[in-house]
Formats: structure tokens, C-alpha cells, sequence
């Protein structure tokens, strides 16, 4: 849904090596956001993506998954829609913490360029 994971996108600019090269790494690069922003948008999609799941795998209504996650309803349906941009990282996580699920959080040092 939100186009993660390391599955090259299909754009309009398929065989045009760069721009399939940084959609592989991360789809918001791809789009043109700077390289802090797009970070901070794949780890938000990621987030969004694992509660989701939790609610898909529970087979609860929105009013439920609100109850659990600690959210109103609306949210939750935000959530299903994609709203990318009015989920903050801290708060995705709470939710998931809410229902059991840890989240761990990987540091790779990236080579000076």
C-alpha cells in the first residue's frame, strides 16, 4: 500500500537506472524527498503497515482496534487511508506497544560520502 520493502515501483522512468536504484532503497527518495525526510516517512509507512496487519489479523472493526490501540476511530480509519503525514513515529509506536508488539530499532552507520 504505501510502496516499501525492496520490490523495485513501476514508474514511468522504468530502464532509467538511477531512478529505479534509489526507488529500491527507499520508494520516498524516489519521489524526491531529501534523504532525512524519506527516512522518516519509510519508518512512519512501516509502522502504519504492522498495525494494519495486527488489526487485519485480528479481524476487529475500526471501533475495536481504536479501543486496543488507545486511539478514536478516526485515527484508525487515517490509518487504513494512508495518512501518511498525520501519524508521527512516536505515536505509531505507542499504539503498537499498546497491543504487544515490540518495536525494535536498527542504527547502521553510513559511510561518509
Amino acid at each position: 500500500r504505501f510502496g516499501v520493502g525492496k520490490e523495485p515501483i513501476q514508474t514511468s522512468h522504468e530502464g532509467r537506472g538511477e531512478e529505479m536504484k534509489t526507488a529500491k532503497r527507499n520508494v520516498f527518495q524516489g519521489l524526491g524527498f531529501d534523504k532525512e525526510e524519506s527516512a522518516n516517512l519509510l519508518m512512519r509507512a512501516k509502522l502504519m503497515i504492522e498495525v494494519e496487519k495486527y488489526i487485519e489479523r485480528e479481524g476487529i472493526t475500526q471501533a475495536e482496534a481504536a479501543k486496543r490501540l488507545g486511539v478514536k476511530q478516526p485515527r484508525i480509519s487515517d490509518l487504513k487511508r494512508g495518512k501518511i503525514e498525520l501519524f508521527a513515529v512516536d505515536t505509531l509506536i505507542a499504539m503498537l506497544s499498546r497491543v504487544g508488539i515490540e518495536v525494535a530499532i536498527r542504527i547502521n552507520k553510513r559511510k561518509a560520502a
